[in-house]
């Protein structure tokens, strides 16, 4: 989250009563990420005072982002711990402020973990296997538009500014991932929408006696519809490694594997295809912070995040391959 366009008092005011939510008592940028504005915003009405998050969408367009602000309220419908859009006196949850499309949803409870335990792996690997079930039904299609295409469109643009090893390894990968695009085992590896960003910063968890609790997850504005696996897939990179170095963590991701597993067990072509599923969820991800760090956009409130942490995290997971067994261990 950044802040790229500077929203007024008058204007979050605006869209607050606009919302029926009471008058406007706080405004606060949220500093953080790299693709939308985001505020905290404090409404009052009767007395009754609540939080909500407000985002400008600087990239995405009003054509692609009924898929996000719908798929949400479809998973919050389900009982799923997600932020809720606002809708208006017609029920439309897509609004304009400052002349950009944007959205109003509740804040929700809790604070992200960022040095997670296996115990806060496994409710992730269980709360992930309960969104892909949730949304099997959800009726709108939209694809992930950070998927291959992007990645095949976007390695060009970024290779110019790489040293030649780091220009190598990124070609290599990306015609691996092509090829094993085209095969039948990943033709048959389920699908559906995906969350595809949750990363530690994009979950809640409330911390109590009896130990933490998963109370959020948030920040959808990268879902699509794509391979469960890759999914997981992206939590694994993030969730399960070290990550000043990159490498695999087995108690966190043996966690996270079996509790999803225990929800929604693998097919055998997810089981196959985890290893270069790893890779790719690493692939993308560097290309994207390759992408933002070498042609940065102005913001009041950017940090760009270093791309060489998945290049770290990419040659892990093609030096030593993560096999699904129960439990899982590394490939020397």
């Amino acid at each position: 989250m950044a802040v790229f366009t500077e929203v007024s008092a008058d204007e979050a005011g605006h869209l607050l009563r606009e919302l029926r939510l009471g008058e406007l008592r706080e405004l606060r940028g949220i500093q953080g990420g790299i693709e939308n504005t985001n505020y905290f915003v404090t409404s009052e009405r009767d007395g009754q005072r609540r939080e909500w998050v407000l985002t400008l969408f600087e990239r995405l367009t009003p054509e692609q982002l009924p898929f996000y602000l719908y798929l949400m309220k479809h998973l919050a419908r389900r009982g799923l711990p997600v932020p809720d859009p606002q809708g208006d006196a017609r029920g439309d949850v897509l609004h304009t402020v400052c002349g950009k499309p944007a959205a109003l949803v509740d804040r929700l409870p809790g604070h992200s973990e960022l040095a997670p335990t296996a115990t806060h792996c496994a409710q992730l690997g269980d709360m992930l296997a309960r969104l892909h079930l949730a949304a099997q039904d959800f009726e709108r299609q939209q694809p992930n538009l950070r998927g291959l295409a992007w990645w095949n469109e976007t390695v060009p643009v970024v290779l110019p500014y790489l040293e030649p090893a780091q220009a190598a390894l990124l070609r290599s990968e990306l015609a691996y991932q092509n090829h094993v695009a085209a095969g039948s085992a990943y033709a048959a590896l389920p699908k559906g929408p995906v969350h595809a960003d949750l990363f530690r910063d994009n979950v809640l968890f409330d911390a109590s006696s009896a130990g933490p609790t998963l109370t959020g997850l948030f920040d959808f504005y990268f879902a699509g519809v794509d391979t469960w696996l890759f999914d997981l897939a992206v939590c694994l990179n993030d969730w399960c490694i070290d990550l000043d170095t990159g490498r695999h963590d087995e108690p966190r991701a043996q966690a996270l594997l079996h509790a999803y597993q225990a929800r929604r067990p693998f097919t055998a072509a997810e089981r196959a295809l985890l290893p270069a599923m790893l890779r790719a969820g690493a692939l993308r991800f560097w290309i994207s912070r390759l992408w933002d760090f070498h042609l940065p956009r102005e913001a009041s409130l950017l940090k760009p995040h270093d791309p060489g942490h998945f290049e770290r995290v990419l040659r892990e997971r093609v030096e030593h391959p993560l096999r699904a067994d129960a439990p899982p261990t590394r490939v020397n």
